[in-house]
Formats: structure tokens, C-alpha cells, sequence
């Protein structure tokens, strides 16, 4: 889906700390308030200024049944809201949200995610969304799946170990750990061929943003981030049937949304191992010159249900605090990159 003549722009970003573990409950509430409250006080309005919600998070990451109903006591109850949910990454609430105001239904939107990831043990839990007859009972964890996928880039030439530590170094530097990649192959493996820094790490954290259409964008920010582009795509989840080492999805979802103009001054990609990083900016056909995951992506926090929205967060940053133009965002789910979602935000010179 492309734009139609409804102009809707990313209004405001905020997301808890990244952190290994935090000590509030599996509901998301302790993360998201605060949240919450840093956007109100940015763009100076009340939650009663919000005309729809919609979240992504996992009952089955959270431990409990309807967790995404116990965190709407982060928003309050009176006035009644009118809300929805994705049992997803949030950048796919993001979607649905898009669409909402697309279809004139609200002015302004606020999505949010959230996850407690140490809450269990993350790299056996993914296991369920594998194929529950055949794979499941084998217990590959996610570890297993990513390695698989590097192995056969390794194998087949379109990658080095040193590619991967490069991309893993570069996300250690955003977060101010600058080392070269070189002395990372020193590591040893955790899960041949991949090392710990190819692993995205436990985080437990939230993320929110504001959408508003039109001139009310305007009277929020400053600078908007306009959505001038955003779709979503899936690969087959049967992992022998497909080739791991390219993403069809993510080259038909960026066709769709970038017409095959890939120029961007920022990509926040959400690679949560680092050999994916290399597989997605080939299948987007990313540019040299574009900054890739100044963020530091996966690589340096991976808030389940949260951290493709916070790529689009990032992204919409960049423009906003005038840093960059025109930029693009990634989002992935399920095994593999199996499923993978792509938005294009432009500020209002570059649209």
C-alpha cells in the first residue's frame, strides 16, 4: 500500500532503557508509562488528543493470557479509548494504525510494544513459532535457526566471518564499545559460526510513537517524518523450502514502497543476528552513503515486540532533528526473516 493523498507522518519516538532484565511485571506497564509521558510532554497533548491505540506484544512471551489488555493500565482508564492489537512486532500495530488513519477513521494515532524478554529463556521460546508438526519437536532453538542461515552464506560465498564481525563492530560503536573486527573473530563461537557479538542481546524494553495527519502534523512537530511508503511481505515459514541466504520479502516489500529509488541518508534495519544485517541491505539495494543502523539496530538492544518499531522510531528521528532527509525502515518477524515489513519517511523537503 502507497500513498493515496492522505499525508500521515511520524509526530514522536520514545522507548524505555535498554535493558537485560527489569524487575516490573510481564504487562509492560513500568516501561510504557514513563514512555507515554515523555511523548505527552514533547508534543504537548493529553492521551485524550489520541484518537487510536494500537499495540504489538506476545501473551506467550509475557506468560500470561490478554498481557496487551493489563497494559492499557498504562494509558488510564477514563476517557475510554479506542484501541487495538497485533500479536507482533509493533511496527505491525504501526501498519494497522497507518491504515486506520489512511481510511479517515482518526487524526492522530499512538502505537506501542513492549516485551520482557528475560522473563524466560528467549532463544528456546522462539522455537513455537516454528512449524509446530515437523520442527517444533525438535527444539531448534533460535540460535540453531540463525545458524543454519550463516553457515549457508559462509558456504555459498556471499559472506565472510569478517563481514559479519564488521557489522557487529559498527553496532558496538554506535553504543560507544569501539573495537575492531578483526580482534571479534578472536571469540569463540556460541553457536558455529556465530559468536556472541552476531547475537542480538536480551533486552527487556517498550517503545511508542505518534502518528497525526496532515496540518495537525504540523502543529505537533516541527519537522515531520512523513510515511511516504510502507508495506509488508512473507516468505515461506517452511525453512527447507526457501533459500536462507536472500530475502524475497524484503526485496518485494522495498520494491513496492521505493520504486526502486533505494538513495537514503539513514536505514534502520532490524537484523537481530549480523549475517541478516548483510542479507537485508542486499535485498532493500542499499546505496553506498547511506548509514546504515546508526542506532546501533539489534545488534545493540532487541526489545522483543518493540524493536521494529524502534528502527522506525529511529528512522523518523533522523529526520526530524534534521539529520537526514530521507530515510528507510525495516522490521522483521518469525524465523529466519521470514516475515519483513518496510517503510519509507521522508521529511516535508525531500517528499
Amino acid at each position: 500500500m502507497t500513498d493515496n493523498g492522505t499525508d500521515i507522518a511520524v509526530v514522536g519516538f520514545a522507548h524505555a532503557p535498554h535493558v537485560p532484565e527489569t524487575f516490573g511485571t510481564t504487562n509492560g506497564v513500568e516501561m510504557l508509562v514513563p514512555c507515554f509521558q515523555q511523548l505527552y510532554r514533547q508534543l504537548g497533548i493529553t492521551k485524550s488528543d489520541i484518537d487510536f491505540w494500537c499495540s504489538g506484544s506476545s501473551d506467550y512471551l509475557a506468560g500470561r493470557a490478554f498481557s496487551f489488555i493489563s497494559a492499557i493500565d498504562a494509558i488510564g482508564a477514563v476517557p475510554p479509548i479506542n484501541e487495538s492489537h497485533v500479536e507482533m512486532d509493533a511496527a505491525w500495530a504501526l501498519y494497522e494504525a497507518w491504515v486506520k488513519l489512511r481510511s479517515g477513521q482518526a487524526k492522530t494515532a499512538l502505537v506501542y510494544g513492549f516485551g520482557k524478554s528475560s522473563a524466560g529463556t528467549l532463544r528456546q521460546g522462539l522455537t513455537m513459532q516454528l512449524d509446530p508438526y515437523l520442527v517444533t519437536p525438535l527444539w531448534p532453538d533460535a540460535w540453531s535457526i540463525a545458524g543454519l542461515q550463516a553457515r549457508a552464506g559462509l558456504d555459498a560465498g556471499r559472506w565472510t566471518e569478517r563481514d559479519m564481525a564488521a557489522v557487529a563492530a559498527d553496532a558496538l560503536a554506535a553504543g560507544g564499545r569501539a573495537t575492531q573486527a578483526e580482534s571479534l573473530l578472536d571469540a569463540p563461537y556460541i553457536a558455529d559460526p556465530l559468536r556472541a557479538h552476531d547475537v542480538a542481546p536480551i533486552t527487556d524494553g517498550a517503545a511508542a510513537i505518534v502518528l497525526a495527519i496532515g496540518d495537525r502534523a504540523r502543529e505537533l512537530c516541527e519537522r515531520p517524518a512523513w510515511i511516504t511508503g510502507m508495506a509488508h511481505r512473507v516468505d515461506t515459514p517452511m525453512l527447507g523450502a526457501r533459500d536462507l541466504t536472500v530475502s524475497p520479502s524484503t526485496s518485494a516489500a522495498a520494491q513496492a514502497v521505493t520504486g526502486g529509488d533505494t538513495h537514503f541518508d539513514v536505514a534502520e534495519l532490524h537484523a537481530p543476528f549480523s549475517h541478516q544485517q548483510l542479507i537485508l541491505a542486499e535485498a532493500i539495494g542499499l546505496k553506498n552513503g547511506t548509514k546504515v543502523n546508526p542506532s546501533g539496530g539489534a545488534l545493540a538492544a532487541n526489545p522483543m515486540f518493540a524493536a521494529g518499531l524502534e528502527r522506525i522510531g529511529f528512522a523518523a528521528n533522523a529526520i526530524m532533528d534534521g539529520s537526514a532527509n530521507r530515510a528507510l525502515a525495516h522490521a522483521t518477524s518469525g524465523p529466519a526473516l521470514q516475515q519483513n515489513l518496510v517503510t519509507v519517511l521522508d521529511s516535508e523537503a525531500s517528499r
